[in-house]
């Protein structure tokens, strides 16, 4: 339920709010911009691995009696800027749970949901079909469910991202520019601040100014997981970012009771954070040839460094092997050179430690 800002109770809608679009006219623009990101993506995250594991798996599901797990791949599910959580299997069916609510999702009487103990969120473009490609191949290499949070695309990404988003997120996130401009446009265009807010106006206490919901961890992803690790009855183990998502988990949990956080494992990939919780166990991992990671860094050292890029895409390498690494974080082991899974899809890669900082995340977890 959406809580109004006093201020907006007091002084009630702003007169510019009369200039509102309507949505009809600014969500296929959104929608647009949310497609770019979503072919954007397939750079950075295993996108085609993705599409031929569910096209394989939806024959045996549907005749199971299951939904198509390839349903979450389909146009209009990519070029919704609604965002939703994937709660992804990649070793059980139906293999693909999605939810468009918060609160739904913490009050859902299945296992599966209070169960998983590792939630994902991407960078760079955050669309579905790359989130969804994140966490698969940390399911698969884990073993395990998978929660992936997909944050909902709106205007105020749209004007971010004219801004330079794209490749100085780390600026925008000290200088918190996606609050401030989704503050702006819900003030004065609440109507077209909602448009893909609908999983952030899920949250429980969420805020809001004229009825369109406003960022209290600075953007919806962080607000999601907070409310998430703050609210299940049984905090997540694991979570793990890349790009701009590493920074996104860095606000969601810094703010949270230490209760619970406590044993908490974080994996950074292609952008290190500040490591401001004690109870927390950081792995964080730096490409040497990762330009857009080591601009975004802000002095943050990485606990090792690999012979990557910024790409989680075996097929472009040096690319980052996310589900090797994750699993290392799990093990409470940063990776070493003779971890011969973290780069096994990529011959003749080695990688470099930095043992002193490792041994002291190892200890940490």
């Amino acid at each position: 339920m959406l809580i109004a800002q006093e201020a907006a109770d007091q002084g009630g809608p702003s007169g510019l709010a009369a200039f509102d679009l309507p949505r009809a006219w600014v969500e296929p623009a959104v929608k647009a911009c949310r497609l770019f990101n979503t072919a954007l993506d397939a750079v950075f995250y295993d996108t085609p691995g993705l599409r031929a594991a569910l096209a394989a798996r939806d024959a045996p599901t549907v005749a199971h009696g299951g939904k198509r797990p390839s349903r979450i791949v389909d146009f209009d599910a990519l070029s919704n800027p609604e965002g939703s959580l994937l709660l992804i299997d990649a070793t059980t069916e139906p293999y693909v749970h999605r939810y468009r609510d918060v609160q739904a999702y913490l009050a859902s009487p299945h296992d599966e949901t209070r169960q998983v103990q590792v939630a994902t969120i991407t960078g760079v473009g955050s669309s579905a079909l790359g989130s969804a490609a994140f966490a698969w191949d940390i399911s698969a290499a884990l073993g395990q469910p998978v929660l992936a949070i997909v944050p909902g695309y709106g205007v105020a990404d749209v004007v971010q991202q004219g801004l330079g988003g794209w490749f100085g997120f780390g600026l925008h996130d000290f200088l918190q520019s996606k609050r401030w401009i989704q503050q702006g446009l819900a003030s004065v265009a609440p109507q077209t601040a909602s448009i893909g807010r609908g999983l952030a106006a899920s949250v429980p206490d969420a805020q809001a100014t004229h009825g369109a919901p406003v960022f209290r961890h600075g953007s919806g992803s962080s607000d999601v997981l907070h409310a998430l690790m703050l609210h299940r009855r049984t905090p997540f183990k694991l979570l793990v970012g890349h790009s701009k998502g590493a920074l996104q988990i860095g606000n969601a949990i810094l703010s949270l009771p230490a209760e619970r956080t406590r044993g908490l494992r974080v994996v950074t990939l292609g952008c290190p954070i500040a490591e401001n919780d004690a109870g927390v166990g950081y792995f964080q991992y730096l490409g040497l040839f990762d330009a857009l990671g080591q601009l975004n860094a802000w002095g943050h050292g990485p606990t090792q460094w690999l012979p990557t890029w910024h790409s989680t895409n075996p097929k472009l390498p040096p690319a980052m092997d996310a589900g090797a690494l994750a699993a290392g974080a799990r093990a409470g082991r940063a990776s070493t050179r003779s971890d011969a899974a973290l780069l096994a899809h990529q011959p003749g890669s080695q990688a470099l430690t930095h043992p002193s900082r490792a041994a002291k995340k190892t200890a940490r977890g």
